[in-house]
């Protein structure tokens, strides 16, 4: 290239100090707040079922995980398990939240299947968490300190109603989210038993 632009990094050139994976997510990145957040839950108590238990005799993906996957998914528009699991091998943010762990999506579909009603709870705990703390978008509520001293009980009905508006909306949001998930996952299994189809049928007339 012309020396008047800057030169690229050669990619085959090794690095005496090459960055951690953690120096790539600035500290105030919502991937870390999900961690967090995630850390402090008793998935037990919230009803999240024992991942441990695997038929395979493998090791199993711990429920943290698979939570943290779904609430970045979640929060970022991610709607199906496939795309979970493409977004976790490229994205630099899902692979600080994974710390490299690379659950296939039927692992994370399978999650969702068996953990519908905890998994919608959660979302909507920490969307309200994060709308009332300002780490994203839509404060619960926006209401200047002194109208609150003046019109103390006019104020608390405002405020109150401004929280069920905002938890509906989360409710809605999340069934949308979770109802598109079931369907693009559906949607993958179908395809992929008809392209299996012709294949199955060919052996069967063979046999027969």
């Amino acid at each position: 290239m012309s020396g008047k632009y800057k030169e690229e990094l050669n990619r085959n050139q090794q690095l005496l100090f090459p960055p951690s994976l953690d120096e790539y997510v600035d500290k105030e990145n919502s991937v870390r707040a999900i961690d967090d957040y995630v850390s402090l839950l008793d998935l037990k108590r919230l009803g999240f079922n024992d991942t441990s238990k695997s038929l395979s005799g493998q090791k199993s993906y711990a429920p943290q995980l698979l939570l943290k996957i779904y609430i970045y998914g979640y929060l970022n528009k991610i709607r199906s398990s496939r795309n979970l699991e493409k977004e976790n091998a490229r994205n630099v943010e899902l692979m600080w939240l994974t710390a490299g762990l690379k659950p296939t999506y039927k692992t994370i579909a399978d999650f969702r299947k068996d953990n519908p009603k905890a998994l919608k709870q959660v979302f909507k705990e920490f969307i309200l968490l994060c709308k009332g703390i300002g780490l994203i978008g839509g404060e619960i509520v926006g209401l200047d300190g002194a109208f609150l001293r003046a019109n103390a009980s006019k104020n608390t009905l405002i405020m109150k109603r401004t929280v069920d508006e905002s938890i509906k909306q989360a409710e809605s949001s999340i069934q949308e989210y979770l109802t598109t998930l079931e369907y693009s996952d559906e949607e993958t299994v179908t395809n992929k038993l008809a392209k299996s189809l012709p294949k199955n049928l060919e052996k069967l007339l063979k046999k027969k």
